[in-house]
């Protein structure tokens, strides 16, 4: 609050934001008073996050390093493993001073130019010059693919396609920088989802993994059908680029 009162002086601010940080929280049937940080998530902490490590910013650019910041997160770019080191002993001084504290699991340095010395970040994974989509995050949207196209929901294919397009074309419109063969594999494993489902409404048996079931439902119907392709959509942003 008091670097807050530093760059803000409208008096009904900034007894909303201490307000807002001393909301109670209930987590189950618990209900607790927070006394120190933002609630993980909160619209307000991006916010605060940005206020709070601006010093670290402009302490990390004027020794010279380059970072790259998204609220707590961030990654500082160097030439050499010594200057990576000495980067990290000054950001591990500035947080012992400030009171905060590094993710010990997600604190490291390496040469991301090496096999398995890569990081993540905001969701990719950055190795070998390549930018790949991070394991959790492509099982995020494969755990939400699955639960759209269960074989126990009674919707016709049409109302899950235009359940599935919106997920598919937001999800897309991040990680269109990732590896073309993601997107490939992704719209296989979601026609294989489809499929099965075909199968289920048919009362059929099997999964939707035969060559039948190809030609019964091949790639060509379910893009009549409006299914948008993750792939088709990587091909169009890479012809236009």
């Amino acid at each position: 609050m008091d670097r807050l009162k530093d760059e803000i002086s409208d008096g009904k601010v900034l007894p909303l934001v201490e307000a807002f940080l001393g909301q109670d929280i209930l987590e189950g049937l618990k209900r607790w008073r927070p006394t120190m940080g933002t609630p993980q998530g909160a619209v307000l902490s991006p916010l605060l996050a940005n206020l709070y490590l601006h010093s670290l910013d402009v302490a990390l650019t004027e020794a010279g390093h380059k970072v790259v910041r998204y609220a707590d997160d961030f990654v500082i770019l160097c030439q050499s493993q010594q200057e990576a080191e000495a980067a990290l002993m000054r950001v591990q001084a500035w947080v012992v001073a400030n009171g905060l504290a590094l993710h010990p699991e997600k604190t490291h340095t390496g040469d991301c130019r090496e096999p398995g010395h890569g990081f993540e970040f905001l969701g990719y994974r950055f190795e070998c010059g390549r930018r790949s989509v991070r394991k959790k995050s492509l099982a995020a949207l494969k755990d939400v693919i699955r639960h759209k196209t269960r074989r126990t929901r009674g919707d016709s294919l049409k109302r899950i396609i235009e359940d599935l397009n919106p997920i598919l074309r937001g999800w897309f419109g991040y990680f269109k920088h990732a590896l073309p063969w993601t997107f490939r594999l992704l719209d296989g494993f979601i026609r294989r989802r489809l499929r099965s489902l075909l199968r289920k409404q048919q009362k059929r048996p099997g999964f939707g993994r035969c060559h039948a079931d190809h030609l019964r439902w091949p790639n060509a119907f379910f893009a009549e059908q409006g299914l948008f392709s993750v792939y088709e959509a990587f091909v169009l942003a890479r012809q236009s680029r």
